[in-house]
């Protein structure tokens, strides 16, 4: 088959991957503590939403209800709270990831 047949090919799977919503996702890491504590260190790529506007706010990172959401805090109790709100608005894959010093421990170290 010739190489622009060939990219051709790759092309429409590739968009009816992404029209039929089976493209590879990417998490989506979201920092519920408040600005100034998500100003004083933050996982690389994390959004900061305060967990008491996490609802009002979803709409501007994701609509997508099945997109992959990690939600962290200090402790996991503010991400907890932010957890529930987001499946009550139908989002189904949720996870309340925890606290950000346990989850920032894990990252790997820069040389």
């Amino acid at each position: 088959m010739p190489i622009s047949k060939k990219c051709g090919l790759v092309l429409a799977l590739l968009l009816t991957a992404m029209v039929s919503g089976s493209a590879l996702a990417e998490t989506i890491w979201i920092d519920v503590r408040s600005s100034e504590e998500f100003s004083q260190g933050h996982l690389p790529g994390a959004v900061n939403i305060v967990h008491t506007e996490i609802s009002s706010k979803i709409g501007s990172v994701t609509q997508d209800k099945n997109a992959e959401i990690k939600l962290y805090c200090r402790s996991g109790r503010r991400s907890g709270l932010a957890e529930a709100a987001l499946k009550e608005l139908g989002y189904t894959k949720v996870q309340n990831a925890g606290g950000y010093e346990e989850l920032s421990a894990k990252q790997p170290k820069k040389p």
